[in-house]
């Protein structure tokens, strides 16, 4: 079982903050034209695009880079343009190497959504490179000279997995080379169910977006050497499937496992294999949970309070249950500035006693109760419901504050305060102290919170629980919002898939989802295990796969290093498009420039678990004449060298001495 346990050794919480280390604008960022530009524009405006699509396009990466550092993408005419850096001036070079056939459409066509066009290296010279219409194209790549078609493919949909198109656009998200005679790829695409129709498709009727989108994940496999290029595409070969709610935003094979994992926003299953549903207890299952000392069957035996009560900042409601039989004639209630008059007969053909045994409530008798606060008695009234409940009424009192904004601790004053014109003898138990009412989970949520950082605190632990310090670091103190924190990142679940389609015995997809900070820097994938960012409180926590032993071996993770507030600080990066790491060094956080709107890239640097203070820096990239920034891939110039790639729309930019 994939299981992420911190190691409170490598927590940090007395860090303190980021400090800023500012880089050379001019020394580390060159800009080159891009002589061959991409193009965002592939949506077409005559079909729905569901949020997950609209999710996946914004962090789609445009650029993809070979083991030995070479990248390619595809522009707006679908050439594949490769790029190379010079190891010494770091400029780099443009070599479009193919022309892929251009799809022509027309206005009658019933065409699917397109995909962007997407591509990924087998290794140094193998790629394979999808159209975003429905083809996939296999390249042989020497050199600057043009490519070799090695083969045309196409996504031939068989009937069993319950489509309603035979062919359909796919992006591809890995190329994995298991075994010298096999390659396998990760694709994905958009499920379309048999009962989809034209009006749909191109968007003309709005009915099916109440459905849920569902999205296909294939493998594909094919034999080594790649058969001859022909000019008629050939049927990929499905090698296993899988089915979820989103489109994956990370994948990796374990050689070792022999597996794939899927990281996305739903688990992903096999079809025919519902999903487990959601557990609802019924009301009788739901038992509370008694605390230290608390006896609930004395607590469950209490009376209930005479009234409820809540209060806005300009009113306060009072609610009084009384028999349903109560006559409206029957209630006296008066208002002074600071008092309450309110008396209440009973129902004259029964006794006390049986009244009370009938209703279980008392009848409230008020005489001159002094209020917690003054009122307005020329705009307070009462209100009687007496069909409110079947036994019940309920006797509604509108109290007009007179001091507008003043919030009560209660609705009568205490003993103590009362005025000794006002001490009188009271029948009714008016005296107990009854705490305002909320919304229930409202309720449930304060009194976790308070118990969690209640019991922190008084025990000299930090307000996580976990004993690793006392207060909020410094960062946080009265910044920390909640609810802009909690968007901070994607929630996501890990699927294993063996390499022949099979589910592993260690495939725990169900189980409960980690909320994903960072994913590997694009071109460091290739050496090292894979590694995540998982947010954890304020912090974001480095976790590395475990290599495995043998196929079976469970998959686990180390905690082995800790960006300490990483959560925090980009909760104020709005407009995010990429957020990878390389190890522990650093975090980037890359804005996507659009609208001439930020532009920037936020680099936090890592540290050692007891050091205050980290370093981070700002940079320009994107926005402005470079346009959105598309693409990113870092590439090793050496062992104490390197340069990451950023593909704008009109330019190339190059980071370097960032490390």
């Amino acid at each position: 079982m994939s299981t992420f346990k911190p190691d409170r050794a490598l927590l940090n919480p007395k860090f303190d903050g980021y400090k800023l280390a500012p880089l050379s604008q001019e020394e580390a960022v060159s800009r080159f034209p891009l002589p061959f530009k991409l193009s965002q524009t592939n949506v077409s405006g005559r079909s729905y695009v569901t949020f997950q699509e609209v999710q996946s396009r914004i962090s789609h990466n445009h650029l993809a880079l070979s083991p030995d550092g070479t990248a390619v993408y595809v522009d707006g005419d679908l050439r594949v343009v490769c790029v190379r850096l010079d190891e010494a001036t770091l400029v780099p070079s443009f070599h479009p190497v193919c022309e892929l056939p251009k799809s022509v459409e027309s206005p009658e066509t019933q065409s699917l959504q397109r995909e962007y066009p997407s591509a990924a290296f087998l290794d140094s010279s193998s790629l394979f490179v999808a159209d975003g219409h429905g083809l996939l194209y296999a390249l042989r790549i020497v050199s600057s000279a043009p490519a070799e078609i090695s083969g045309t493919f196409k996504l031939s949909i068989p009937a069993i997995y319950g489509s309603s198109q035979a062919v359909v656009p796919f992006r591809i998200h890995q190329a994995a080379l298991p075994t010298p005679q096999k390659a396998i790829l990760i694709l994905s695409s958009k499920y379309y169910p048999q009962d989809t129709n034209a009006d749909q498709l191109n968007g003309s009727s709005r009915g099916h977006m109440k459905a849920a989108a569902e999205f296909d994940i294939w493998a594909v496999q094919f034999d080594l050497p790649l058969p001859s290029s022909s000019n008629t595409p050939l049927a990929l070969d499905i090698l296993w499937h899988r089915r979820g709610q989103d489109v994956p935003v990370y994948t990796t094979f374990d050689a070792v496992r022999e597996s794939f994992m899927l990281v996305g926003g739903s688990s992903y299953r096999p079809i025919g294999v519902v999903a487990a549903p959601l557990y609802e207890p019924s009301p009788d299952e739901i038992a509370p949970i008694p605390r230290a000392g608390e006896n609930l069957d004395a607590a469950q035996s209490q009376k209930p309070p005479p009234y409820s009560w809540t209060q806005t900042t300009d009113s306060v409601t009072v609610a009084i249950p009384l028999p349903s039989s109560t006559q409206k004639e029957n209630i006296r209630a008066s208002f002074s500035p600071h008092t309450l008059t309110l008396f209440v007969r009973g129902d004259p053909s029964l006794s006390d006693r049986e009244s009370d045994n009938l209703t279980h409530v008392k009848l409230p008798r008020y005489d001159m109760k002094t209020l917690w606060d003054g009122i307005q008695p020329s705009t307070s009234f009462w209100t009687w419901d007496r069909e409110a409940e079947h036994r019940y009424g309920v006797l509604t009192l509108h109290l007009d504050k007179a001091h507008e904004g003043t919030r009560w601790a209660q609705v009568f004053a205490a003993a103590g305060t009362r005025p000794a014109a006002s001490s009188v003898e009271n029948t009714s138990d008016e005296d107990i102290e009854v705490s305002e009412t909320l919304d229930p989970s409202e309720l449930w949520a304060i009194r976790e919170s308070l118990e969690k950082y209640t019991a922190a605190l008084r025990d000299g632990t930090d307000t996580s629980g976990l004993g690793l310090g006392s207060g909020v670091p410094s960062l946080g103190k009265d910044e920390m919002d909640d609810e802009v924190d909690l968007g901070v990142g994607r929630t996501v679940y890990l699927t294993w898939v063996r390499m022949d389609g099979s589910r592993p015995l260690y495939d725990h997809s169900d189980d409960a989802p980690v909320h994903l900070l960072s994913t590997p820097f694009p071109g460091v994938d290739w050496k090292g295990p894979p590694a995540l960012v998982v947010k954890n409180g304020l912090d974001g926590v480095l976790y590395e796969l475990c290599p495995g032993s043998n196929a079976d071996d469970a998959p686990a993770w180390a905690h082995t290093s800790t960006y300490s507030a990483l959560s925090f600080v980009l909760a104020s990066k709005r407009d995010t498009r990429f957020t990878h790491h390389v190890s522990s060094h650093a975090v980037f956080a890359f804005e996507s420039g659009s609208l001439d709107l930020g532009g920037n890239v936020y680099i936090y640097r890592g540290i050692a678990p007891q050091e205050k203070w980290a370093k981070q820096a700002v940079l320009k990239v994107g926005g402005g004449s470079a346009g959105s920034l598309l693409g990113i891939g870092l590439q090793q110039m050496s062992e104490s060298k390197t340069a990451i790639l950023c593909l704008c729309e009109g330019e190339m930019i190059v980071l370097h001495d960032v490390l």
